[in-house]
């Protein structure tokens, strides 16, 4: 029941953040582009032209929405990480995991905290925190969630964590690769919400963390007169 209620908090407060940015990027005058604004243009509180590298301008009516919609995500996601302990293997894959996704957490609270256009090196942090440290806690999931944990799940996490790593690089070194910026950033932020939404619904449904068959069929058959000696 535990484990159900933090896949709960994972599919909620993701489901929340892309309904929020929904919201908020529709509210922009002009247009919000997923390809020249990056995510956290949705949480600035001013209008105005802001980016040296790469200059766009921003105005964000429903700036407050997407900041507290970010605190939201990063409350969410860290009660996902601490309640879904079941899901878990009990060596240093799961712990270093487990540790880096909570770390995620707070970043994500601490970009909707700290607005980049107000206070830039917290929201940079933030940033980091989220996109590095979730990344490396995802690719670290592949070999931390536990044996009954379904194994496709453990090749997403290998597969989604590396790509969005490599976004990560080219975001850093401004290589879009056609996607512009604000795409690249998707590329590098989107993998770890959607991997953790997924598997939140899953489990929420009871479809994670069950017994494997092959346990179940292990088992010895009752002897003859059990049910007998037992009534």
């Amino acid at each position: 029941m535990t484990a159900r209620l933090g896949g709960a908090a994972w599919a909620v407060g993701v489901a929340q953040f892309f309904a929020a940015h929904a919201v908020v990027e529709a509210a922009w005058t002009p247009s919000y582009s997923w390809s020249a604004h990056n995510i956290s243009d949705l949480g600035n509180v001013r209008c105005a032209v802001q980016g040296d590298a790469d200059p766009r301008y921003v105005c964000s009516p429903q700036h407050a929405l997407m900041n507290g919609s970010f605190v939201t995500l990063g409350v969410l996601f860290l009660a996902g990480v601490l309640l879904t302990r079941p899901w878990w293997g009990s060596g240093p894959a799961a712990a270093a995991s487990r540790a880096l996704l909570a770390a995620a957490a707070a970043g994500f609270a601490l970009v909707g905290l700290a607005p980049a256009d107000s206070a830039e090196s917290l929201h940079v942090l933030g940033a980091l925190l989220a996109m590095g440290a979730g990344n490396a806690g995802l690719v670290l999931a592949a070999a931390g969630l536990a044996d009954r944990v379904p194994c496709p799940w453990r090749r997403a996490a290998a597969a989604l964590g590396l790509t969005a790593f490599a976004a990560c690089g080219l975001l850093l070194v401004r290589q879009y690769l056609g996607l512009g910026m604000g795409g690249m950033e998707r590329v590098a932020a989107f993998p770890l919400l959607l991997w953790t939404f997924a598997l939140g619904l899953t489990g929420l449904l009871g479809r994670v963390g069950r017994e494997p068959p092959a346990t179940r069929s292990a088992r010895p058959a009752p002897l003859p007169g059990d049910s007998e000696r037992r009534t």
